[in-house]
């Protein structure tokens, strides 16, 4: 029987790029009812984010640009779902 690999989609953007490094890393992830993006605050996890970045851009973007999308991701993100209802009034 043939088996197959499932594969990632590729990515098109290199914001798409970034998120998924920084999803990979373990520096952001997916509110799981709503699906926003939440900064986890992980310094070392940002830090291994940004080594990918350097080490292995996606092609035909300098190890700059590349950390540069990955800043500008993290800056775009917050650290809490904008629809979840705040922790003090559940």
């Amino acid at each position: 029987m043939l088996m197959f690999k499932e594969r990632r989609p590729a990515v098109r953007t290199l914001r798409g790029w970034a998120i998924s490094v920084l999803n990979d890393a373990g520096a952001i992830l997916e509110c799981g009812e709503h699906g926003w993006m939440q900064d986890r605050g992980d310094p070392h996890a940002r830090e291994r984010a940004f080594d990918v970045a350097r080490q292995d851009p996606p092609a035909g973007v300098s190890p700059e640009a590349a950390a540069v999308a990955i800043a500008e991701v993290l800056d775009s993100i917050g650290d809490i779902c904008p629809e979840c209802p705040p922790e003090d009034l559940i």
